[in-house]
């Protein structure tokens, strides 16, 4: 199993046209997150793209370009790449720019995103939310695949017999399925023979075993070879030397920013009760111990046989030293008990 660390970039708004001192603090930051992660031994290194002020990467192919700068063995991936609003072939470039900066490093994990602000900002529709989706990953599959391509949709204008160029190191970008947990989305990434990510963010992980079933059921019936199946899931996660001290630590970010997303959304408060429930060793929430952590990853790999996971940090208020810590103690701690238990070779 693959190890990593995924990221929004969060940020306090500076709430000016220029000289974003918060928004640099937080950059300098991100590219240290990364470094550290490389450092200590870790697979991934992801960045989500978003389109608000309380986020700070909208562009996370430039994010991860400096992060490679300073790195050597990371994969740096999207986390995720918003691909309805944005234009398949400039995604392609920008990656493939990535990974030529990278030594082969890049990879896209493309979604929808989790957010909407996006589509009013590059002018589209929400009314053509899935079929923006589904036209542009088929473009950016093919662009992946061939340099020259022929290639007609609704949404963008024709493409014959261009090239699209730069190429990348790798023989082609590895490109990832973001889901959330809608059946056609994980019959679409079996069909397509596209590795799948699956955000487990609430409820309890064992009610997705049938979700993933169907991926893996999909993914066999399309005849792909089952030696290359790649599975990923990603959860929230803080770790501290003991269990008390990481949730006291990540509560009340995590208050912060779920109460503000739910109030945009009509969702109730959440309350440090429910919080705890959702650390349980059978919840979502990979917050406590060293040891609580390399638990739960085991008790999921046992669920899911994934052969990735994501971390997604939540940094909020948390000092940035205690963020360090906890990807420290991620790659020192948690990654070499949970690779030796599941026999893998770093």
């Amino acid at each position: 199993m693959e190890l990593g660390i995924s990221t929004f970039g969060e940020v306090n708004p500076d709430g000016v046209a220029g000289k974003a001192l918060n928004a640099h603090e937080r950059m300098q930051e991100l590219i240290a997150e990364g470094k550290l992660a490389d450092e200590v031994g870790l697979d991934v290194f992801a960045v989500g793209e978003h389109h608000r002020p309380d986020f700070i990467i909208s562009a996370p192919e430039v994010a991860l370009a400096a992060i490679a700068a300073v790195t050597k063995n990371i994969r740096l991936s999207s986390s995720v790449t918003v691909l309805s609003s944005a234009d398949p072939v400039r995604t392609y470039q920008n990656f493939s720019t990535l990974d030529l900066i990278s030594n082969g490093r890049a990879e896209i994990l493309a979604g929808r995103g989790s957010f909407i602000e996006s589509f009013p900002l590059f002018g589209y529709s929400l009314d053509d939310y899935n079929e923006l989706f589904v036209e542009k990953l088929d473009l950016l599959t093919k662009i992946n695949q061939s340099e020259i391509i022929s290639w007609k949709g609704k949404f963008r204008a024709p493409i014959h017999q261009l090239g699209v160029y730069p190429r990348p190191y790798q023989p082609t970008i590895p490109i990832w399925l973001a889901v959330g947990g809608t059946p056609a989305s994980a019959i679409r990434a079996g069909k397509m023979n596209l590795p799948m990510t699956l955000a487990i963010l609430g409820g309890r992980p064992s009610q997705y075993v049938s979700f993933v079933n169907l991926y893996r059921q999909s993914y066999k019936e399309a005849g792909h070879d089952m030696d290359k199946f790649q599975l990923g899931i990603n959860s929230q996660f803080y770790i501290a030397d003991t269990s008390q001290e990481a949730e006291d630590e990540f509560w009340p970010s995590y208050e912060k920013l779920m109460n503000r997303v739910g109030k945009e959304r009509g969702w109730s408060p959440i309350t440090r009760e429910h919080f705890e429930y959702l650390c349980l060793p059978d919840g979502p929430l990979f917050v406590g111990s060293p040891q609580q952590v390399i638990d739960k990853i085991l008790y999921q790999a046992e669920l899911f046989k994934h052969t990735r996971f994501l971390a997604q940090m939540v940094k909020g208020d948390i000092p940035h030293a205690k963020i360090m810590k906890s990807i420290e103690l991620f790659g020192t701690a948690v990654a070499p008990v949970v690779r030796k238990a599941l026999h893998v070779t770093k």
